[in-house]
């Protein structure tokens, strides 16, 4: 029988999902005192926090239905109410009914996690439903910080319009979020084959560019993660192999866990292995 985990392990991936919450607040107290970079900053963060408590989980073995509701929850305030905060502190606040934008964009991220919830949440997966809410959320959260880079201050990027072009970005993202697109999922990572290395040198690439040049690398970066999978969407669409959405790549991966605590593949095959049995115990004896 498996020793029981000590209490603070068990709560251990609950914490960080407690961290996501408080910098989704701590990021829409920021936005309206005017802050945008500190609000940027939480939201990222809390994205951060957010990407931790599920491998803290699956390490610990300790993901629950219950951990899977309280991270959608949070993520709603985080990637969704607080972002579109944002927006409306920074740009939408001169009209009067621009703040639609911002129930329209939240609306939309709650549909998003409860459709994750009742399609995905707790299973293995290589893409997703739909734009993750997180990279919707750190796309808006992030772009105060691009715009006062010189990649944006000094090209002809700064002529466009972006005080009407936010408002489409709000209800583009909003509907990626609730689409079907393809969204992939953190690429695997390793050296055995090209698609593994390819996935490490994309990995490592991208933490190079949170540390080195985050204001300058986060925006571009996720817009292009939000266009590449339209565009693949749109491509394997055509040709009618679009990914399934999920798949079961191993026991580590999965998230969530039963009720009993044990993962839901290797019950299965805990149940077929108890079902041969059974079938072996009721064959009729042979004649010797």
């Amino acid at each position: 029988m498996a020793r029981p985990l000590p209490r603070p392990v068990v709560l251990l991936p609950n914490g960080f999902t407690m961290a996501n919450l408080f910098f989704g607040v701590f990021a829409i107290v920021a936005a309206s005192r005017g802050d945008y970079s500190r609000a940027g900053t939480y939201v990222v963060l809390g994205g951060i926090a957010d990407a931790l408590d599920g491998r803290v989980a699956r390490a610990t073995r300790t993901g629950s239905r219950f951990g899977e509701e309280l991270d959608s929850l949070v993520d709603a305030i985080s990637f969704g109410l607080a972002p579109a905060l944002i927006m409306y502190f920074a740009v939408l606040n001169q009209h009067g009914w621009d703040w639609i934008f911002c129930f329209l964009f939240t609306m939309c991220a709650v549909i998003r996690l409860a459709r994750f919830n009742v399609e995905q949440a707790g299973r293995a997966k290589t893409h997703f439903h739909g734009l993750p809410s997180p990279a919707a959320g750190m796309t808006l959260a992030t772009y105060y910080w691009f715009s006062q880079t010189p990649l944006y201050t000094q090209t002809m990027i700064a002529d466009l319009p972006w005080h009407v072009m936010l408002r489409y970005i709000m209800l583009a993202l909003g509907f990626l979020m609730i689409s079907n697109v393809s969204y992939a999922a953190l690429p695997t990572i390793g050296y055995r084959t090209v698609k593994e290395i390819l996935g490490s040198l994309l990995v490592l690439g991208t933490i190079a560019g949170v540390i080195f040049l985050p204001k300058q690398f986060f925006f571009p970066a996720l817009m292009g993660y939000i266009v590449y999978g339209l565009a693949r969407t749109v491509f394997f669409g055509l040709l009618g192999r679009l990914p399934r959405g999920e798949f079961d790549v191993g026991e580590d991966d999965v998230v969530g866990g039963t009720e009993d605590g044990l993962p839901r593949r290797r019950r299965r095959r805990r149940r077929a292995r108890s079902e041969r049995r059974d079938d072996v115990g009721q064959l009729p004896p042979t004649n010797s």
